[in-house]
């Protein structure tokens, strides 16, 4: 029986990844998500590496025309600056070879990422030039290469791995080159996929419907997906239309939400599904080195003042915005922000449905409303969300900015500048959020509703402002109605307040909310939890052992192994 003398060796799979605003190769929360993970790996000094895609033409650079409706640009980027490993290897698509070469990115303070490029193809350049480009054909060719392509890049490379992490359904097709493997060397599939199911691991983010992928039988056998497989094989692991999803949670031995309220979330969201593998929570933690201002960092731990510091980031934001818009915020005045994707659930707009109420709170100043997002380029509705934040710029001029093209630039001068971070999801449908981390880390005081990770973070009145805690509404209409009246009851009886005429209990709440977030909302915290409660727990499936490389590390009340 094989001793685990060392660490288990992880192949993270991912289709973006947010590492800096430099490598566009990432649309939102899950690519910064997989970036800050491969980010505390290298902290913690673990053997994981990460593999992607490089995307030639980004996810989309976007921008407000002059009728204030969002449009899309797609520069082809030069990467010639990013490591060449000199492997190249092959997927087919269609039936074609399509040739994709191995880059390397490991000087972002990341542990190895390896990214698979198909540009020398010139037949098959469009699979790997825009990340989340709109068909179903294409998407189906792209997780070709993250999965089928990533695992052959191991191999081609002769990397050793114990774990395959999934990070989300995209790269499902690794599972399916693992099988065909396995039934290369004789194996039944039964017995190719439960020896897969024992390899890997799968997170699972969104419990809104349209990100949970399903693809047609025919495509996917056209294009090559099925890899050697059949259909009725392919429908034990992700039914018809083929759910990638369903199919993952097939294929590991343990899957997992992104905080505690998602897990309850996805348990009954994928119940109906038979012969899955348990959902347990991890919630999600971000890189603190990349997330939070040094200057703050460094009065948190001296016990020093904080407003100071904070001033000086919240002056940079101001700047930023000023620079480019019309705007002149006041940074004497209470700034609210508000960046997410631009989707429906996520009400945006929220704070604007009652005029009588927002409007003069705006026209006098006494709050300052600073947006940013983007929207998927193929969403019509996502962009009209845009047009109508637009369109409150430029009815409250100086007191609502929207900021274009939304990147990690923007997103670490919001987090850090404003004074509080609004988050008004419709629940249950925001799996975790981490930006609301970022911000509390920041002691930038979060304002939202009870879903994701604010279920275990912020304490009414003390870290943050939580929204009807105990609501329980569950038709939409009334959802909204009740939470914008309790929006508009705390913002005005508690946030304005103790901001202006409470200075030094907002500077109590700042400090708690970082002394909150700091660690148990830390990219370290949850990559130790995933060492612990997901790749210990695929080792011992696969020899049903105890493994002798874990040792208690407790902070916080809990376990992690032990990683120093």
């Amino acid at each position: 029986m094989k001793q685990h003398a060392e660490l288990p060796r992880v192949a993270y799979f991912c289709m973006e990844y947010g590492l800096n605003s430099q490598l566009p190769i990432y649309a939102g929360g899950l690519g910064v998500l997989a970036g800050d993970f491969l980010k505390a790996a290298k902290d913690l000094n673990l053997p994981v590496i990460g593999i992607g895609i490089l995307w030639k033409q980004d996810y989309t650079e976007q921008f407000i025309g002059e009728d204030g409706w969002p449009y899309d640009k797609f520069p082809n980027y030069d990467f010639a600056f990013i490591k060449d490993t000199g492997i190249t290897v092959t997927v087919q698509i269609e039936g074609k070879d399509v040739h994709c070469r191995v880059r390397l990115v490991d000087e972002h303070g990341n542990a190895p990422l390896y990214l698979l490029d198909a540009s020398q193809s010139p037949e098959f350049s469009w699979v790997t030039n825009k990340l989340y480009s709109g068909s179903s054909y294409e998407r189906i060719a792209q997780e070709i290469v993250l999965g089928i392509g990533g695992v052959r890049l191991l191999r081609a490379l002769g990397i050793e791995v114990d774990i395959y992490h999934f990070n989300e359904g995209h790269a499902v097709l690794a599972g399916i080159e693992l099988i065909r493997e396995k039934m290369a060397t004789g194996m039944s599939f039964e017995a190719a996929w439960q020896a897969t199911r024992r390899q890997v691991v799968f997170t699972t983010h969104t419990p809104v419907e349209a990100g949970n992928e399903k693809h047609d039988h025919g495509e996917l056998q056209k294009l090559g997906a099925y890899n050697g497989l059949h259909y009725e094989q392919m429908v034990r692991l992700g039914g018809d239309p083929f759910n990638m999803t369903e199919a993952a949670l097939r294929l590991s031995t343990v899957a997992n939400a992104v905080s505690n309220l998602h897990g309850h979330t996805a348990r009954t969201m994928w119940r109906h599904v038979a012969d899955t593998s348990p959902i347990i929570s991890i919630t999600n933690g971000v890189h603190v080195p990349t997330w939070q201002a040094p200057e703050i960092h460094r009065a948190f731990k001296t016990g020093g003042d904080l407003w100071k510091p904070h001033m000086k980031l919240k002056q940079e934001l101001v700047e930023f915005a000023g620079q480019h818009t019309d705007a002149r915020l006041n940074p004497e005045r209470l700034i609210v922000g508000f960046a997410r994707r631009a989707a429906g659930y996520k009400r945006s707009d929220l704070i604007f449905r009652n005029a009588e109420v927002i409007d003069p709170l705006l026209q006098e100043g006494k709050i300052q409303l600073v947006f940013s997002g983007k929207a998927h380029p193929d969403d019509e509705e996502g962009k009209r969300i845009i047009r109508d934040l637009v369109r409150m710029d430029k009815k409250y001029q100086d007191s609502v900015v929207f900021l274009e093209n939304y990147n990690m630039e923007i997103a670490r001068l919001l987090v850090r500048g404003c004074d509080v971070w609004l988050n008004n999801p419709m629940r249950p449908l925001e799996a975790s959020g981490t930006s609301g981390m970022k911000a509390a880390m920041n002691g930038v005081l979060n304002l939202s509703v009870v879903d994701g990770w604010v279920g275990e973070g912020p304490q009414h009145g003390i870290s943050g402002w939580l929204l009807d805690a105990h609501h329980t509404e569950t038709d939409p209409e009334q959802q909204n109605l009740k939470d914008l009246e309790a929006l508009y009851k705390v913002l005005i009886h508690e946030v304005i307040p103790t901001y202006y005429d409470r200075r030094d209990h907002w500077l109590d709440m700042m400090r708690a909310s970082i002394d909150m977030s700091h660690f148990k909302f830390s990219a370290t915290r949850m990559v130790r939890e995933y060492y612990e409660l997901m790749y210990r727990r695929a080792m011992d499936s696969q020899d049903e052992i105890t493994a002798p490389w874990m040792v208690p590390y407790r902070s916080q009340g809990e376990q992690y192994p032990y990683t120093n």
